[in-house]
């Protein structure tokens, strides 16, 4: 099969690779017939991470069952699927408890397991034609009669659509409250949506890219640009100097500043600021546990220079880590059903999946207009949304 492999920083191929077989009982293979470039994709592509060279990307899938093994019961050949991210067992202690992204037993000596990505097991990704399942009947969401018609509304629940959420959960927002969103990528424009969804009063949310900006605002948001001035001052200019009731962190570990260089502290300091005393913020940008190649020496060892001081004197919250995608993923898709959510909004480029390399080139630059990428691997052309 044809797939999308890494071989180094800033080097991903299409490439000959082997086909994935049925290899548990409990397996299924999915057909991938859309699969995306996901923001954590960069921290690899960009050789930040542990990733391996000859590895698959790509965690965000979507595609049509093709063979189960002789043990899935639910699960049948022809079904249109989407699969959470993360890859759960379905009978540890984790994932009885619905913390799916932490699953104790698929990536053994690790809390979590994941497709094709650094640090979260063997498993291949699905930028490519199929992808192998484990616990098929657990892992994936079989999608409504109109799965064709809404195909990339449905491929935004493998990841940010549920972990857009996840960051408004985390942070507890509430109807008629307002909140602040650090990121206007595709996770800050999906917790945009989430935060709407959720019943927000005032949704600021915060970049310096005008493309995604205008986004922020076409799904509910105000749009805030740190490159015109502190945020944080814009912020309390809007809560009548009291800050936001709650905060979303959706950038992680490579945000920038105002000057557009790294520095791997300034959203979560910026969201102590802006956000209300006794308010709190949830965090679902990846921050990693070491990142050698990092200019900072705390960054290093996945250390931060962070203002616990105010954000103790302000009695602040906090809460973090991957999105459950499970705990989410069924009430979405319900959602997009009804059409009273359309995640595939924030969609700037449909491409095959031979254009994937150079996909990569340009969302990982920030260039303008390229938003989220969406690959069609049964595709040989493509087209611009």
């Amino acid at each position: 099969m044809k797939a999308l492999v890494y071989y180094g920083p800033l080097d991903v191929r299409v490439s000959e690779m082997p086909d994935p077989e049925i290899e548990q009982p409990t397996d299924v293979l999915v057909q991938i017939t859309t699969t995306n470039i996901c923001g954590s994709d960069l921290h690899m592509y960009d050789g930040r991470t542990n990733i391996e060279a000859g590895r698959i990307f790509g965690h965000e899938n979507m595609g049509r069952v093709v063979e189960v093994g002789k043990a899935v019961m639910k699960v049948k050949v022809g079904d249109m699927v989407c699969m959470p991210f993360n890859i759960g067992c379905g009978h540890c202690k984790n994932c009885e408890r619905k913390l799916t992204a932490f699953c104790l037993t698929m990536n053994p000596g690790f809390a979590g397991a994941a497709y094709g990505f650094a640090g979260m097991g063997p498993y291949e990704g699905g930028q490519a034609e199929y992808l192998r399942v484990p616990y098929g009947d657990f892992n994936c969401l079989i999608l409504p009669e109109d799965a064709s018609e809404k195909e990339n509304d449905y491929a935004m629940l493998s990841d940010i659509f549920p972990t857009g959420y996840h960051a408004t959960e985390l942070a507890g927002v509430k109807p008629g409250e307002s909140v602040v969103i650090y990121g206007a990528g595709p996770v800050g424009l999906m917790a945009t949506l989430s935060a709407r969804i959720r019943g927000a009063d005032k949704i600021m949310v915060v970049d310096s890219h005008p493309d995604r900006l205008r986004l922020a605002e076409e799904l509910g948001g105000i749009p805030i640009d740190m490159s015109k001035g502190s945020a944080v001052d814009q912020v309390l200019d809007l809560t009548d100097g009291q800050g936001a009731d709650r905060g979303c962190e959706c950038v992680g570990y490579q945000c920038c500043n105002k000057h557009g260089q790294e520095q791997s502290n300034v959203t979560m300091n910026e969201l102590v600021q802006a956000v209300k005393a006794t308010g709190s913020i949830g965090v679902v940008g990846v921050f990693v546990q070491e990142d050698p190649k990092s200019k900072e020496e705390l960054q290093k060892k996945g250390h931060m220079d962070f203002d616990f001081g105010s954000f103790w004197m302000k009695g602040q919250s906090i809460a973090t880590g991957q999105a459950n995608v499970k705990s989410y993923n069924r009430e979405l898709c319900a959602l997009i059903s009804s059409g009273k959510a359309k995640p595939s909004a924030i969609v700037s480029h449909e491409l095959s999946l031979d254009e994937a390399p150079d996909a990569y080139k340009h969302f990982n630059a920030r260039d303008k207009g390229w938003t989220k990428v969406v690959l069609k691997p049964g595709k040989t052309s493509s087209n611009k949304k």
